[in-house]
């Protein structure tokens, strides 16, 4: 078959923010693909660019450019190859923030196949269910996640293979020892960046949901998504090709895609990763900002919410540029204490593990703070009531991503295996995300919250967002969630579960002060009518708050988490 000559060409965006949205357009060619269309594009134009700063929680470094990886991932095709990985096949990756899942990702980028990665947190019950799920033919892992798969991989039939990035260990592929010494180049061999071919319309990469109120989904995205975070990374993070961004991701998490590789490198900006195991700790991640002279980051509320609570003021951020958070709604005052503390303003953006940034703040414009922002280029959106019909500005709806007359680049294919999911979200011309949301005059779309989340008490719709925004404004909060319980009278009633900061006590009369100061901010039928203290809150595994749990407890006082 005849290859499209026609190749995606890198261009540098502009400097000029106003103008870069202005001209903002993603040509997709026929055929593409991400490691030999832009790394390999990278290595060759320049042999010294800078890809990514590697660091351990211990000080240890490694610096790789474009080249390296280029040549690498080469490597590993072969090694893939090798084993039996041809285009087409799944493989699923099960690796922390170590330079391998880069290596590795971008081999079965080169070879067609299909790659998913899962969060190291997961269980080896999590991993059974994920790989029977998605019927994956390898696993990719490192020594310390090694047990859990052997615990259940004669569980899995359809698991033929096991690579280990680092060690050796017997029954398994060792990555570190078999490429000392590799095959006998055959025909099949990738011996160039020109190799082997995909289509932008062939499968790339399969994806679990967070799974915040029922059992993960599995998206599907094809060959053209790394293209269409040119939005993430250009109009969102602002980046260009003299940037170092970090985002904090875990590598499971579809934010690890967003922030930590494909729109990054397209745009040819350096990538920071931090590997850090185990519980977060936010006191190692400020001295990284300032040593490395970070230009852009990006992190998840959670994590920001942590680093407020430290002295900015004793660190030199001076080289930070630009500041994103996703995932969910950041709090006012949080956003207040950054400021305060390194002079630059945290821009909100929107976006799902099926999409990529449809919604932002961007770069280069003073931000509509507490909103998501504005739709993004070559996102047609709106906001439709429960018959689908669109409901004026000021009024909550449904996000509903126009489709018919062109569907935006990186949106996903479909839930693999979930013709009824698909049948839910895919309604006549338009993708609904399960998310509501209300729209200003400005058009800037304010986050409600999921459609399930919403409160419906005496007759009144509450978002639980705008309740937890005025309770975070009170001293003694540290984290906040609410939800609705069950109630006689009103039919629900706002809850209110309440992480307080040390050196605050649970007592009753707390419990009346922050119901009182609640009324003052808001609606005072939004006030909680009940309050619950607890040490921690529900979350997934990229950080993002388990309402479901929460309900049940309030309905049942069934599930609870600790």
């Amino acid at each position: 078959m005849a290859v499209n000559s026609k190749k995606y060409e890198i261009t540098a965006p502009s400097a000029d923010f106003a103008e870069r949205i202005s001209k903002f357009n993603i040509d997709c060619p026929e055929y593409f693909n991400f490691a030999t269309d832009i790394v390999d594009v990278w290595a060759e134009r320049d042999r010294n660019k800078l890809a990514m700063i590697w660091v351990d929680q211990h000080g240890g470094e490694k610096k790789f450019t474009f080249h390296d990886l280029s040549k690498l991932s080469i490597q590993a095709a072969n090694l893939l190859l090798k084993h039996g990985i041809s285009k087409g096949d799944k493989v699923i990756m099960m690796l922390p923030r170590l330079p391998q899942w880069w290596v590795f990702s971008l081999a079965l980028i080169r070879l067609g196949a299909v790659q998913c990665h899962v969060p190291t947190l997961l269980t080896p019950a999590d991993l059974k269910q994920r790989i029977n799920f998605g019927k994956f033919k390898m696993i990719i892992a490192d020594s310390s996640n090694a047990d859990k798969v052997e615990a259940i991989c004669d569980e899995c039939p359809s698991l033929s293979d096991k690579v280990l990035v680092d060690g050796e260990r017997k029954n398994w592929i060792n990555y570190q020892t078999d490429i000392l010494y590799p095959v006998k180049l055959s025909s099949t061999a990738v011996t160039s960046a020109r190799r082997f071919t995909t289509k932008a319309t062939d499968p790339l990469l399969l994806v679990f949901t967070s799974g915040t109120s029922k059992t993960p989904k599995l998206v599907s995205h094809p060959c053209s998504y790394p293209l269409a975070h040119r939005i993430t990374a250009e109009i969102w993070h602002g980046l260009s090709s003299n940037d170092l961004h970090y985002t904090a991701s875990d590598t499971g998490w579809a934010k690890n895609l967003w922030g930590n590789y494909f729109g990054q490198w397209i745009v040819g900006a350096c990538v920071f990763i931090f590997d850090i195991r185990g519980k977060f700790d936010p006191d190692l991640v400020l001295p990284m900002l300032e040593k490395y002279s970070i230009t852009s980051f990006c992190a998840p509320p959670t994590i920001y919410r942590m680093l407020v609570l430290n002295d900015l003021h004793k660190f030199d951020l001076s080289s930070l540029k630009q500041c994103t958070s996703a995932g969910e709604s950041l709090h006012t005052e949080t956003i207040r204490l950054w400021k305060e503390g390194t002079g630059i303003t945290i821009r909100e953006g929107y976006g799902q593990t099926e999409t990529v940034c449809m919604i932002c703040n961007p770069a280069g414009f003073e931000p509509c703070q507490g909103a998501m922002g504005k739709a993004s280029p070559g996102w047609d959106i709106e906001l439709h009531d429960d018959d689908g019909k669109p409901v004026p500005d000021g009024e909550d709806g449904r996000i509903a991503v126009k489709i018919s007359e062109r569907r935006p680049l990186g949106l996903f294919n479909g839930y693999l295996f979930g013709r009824k999911d698909n049948e839910q979200c895919f309604i006549g011309d338009y993708y609904y995300t399960g998310d509501k949301a209300r729209k200003d005059e400005d058009g800037n779309f304010w986050f409600l919250g999921r459609s399930d989340d919403i409160i419906k008490s005496s007759g009144y719709r509450i978002g639980p967002l705008e309740v937890e925004e005025a309770i975070m404004q009170h001293d003694a909060v540290h984290e906040v969630a609410v939800v609705g319980a069950p109630d006689p009278m009103r039919g629900a009633k706002v809850k209110a579960y309440i992480v307080l900061h040390d050196g605050w006590e649970a007592t009753e009369s707390l419990v009346k002060e922050l119901q009182q100061h609640c009324k003052r901010i808001t609606a005072p039928y939004k006030y909680p009518r009940e309050i619950e203290f607890v040490h921690s809150l529900p979350k997934t595994f990229s950080g993002k708050i388990k309402r479901d749990i929460l309900r049940k407890y309030a309905e049942t006082g069934e599930g609870f988490w600790e």
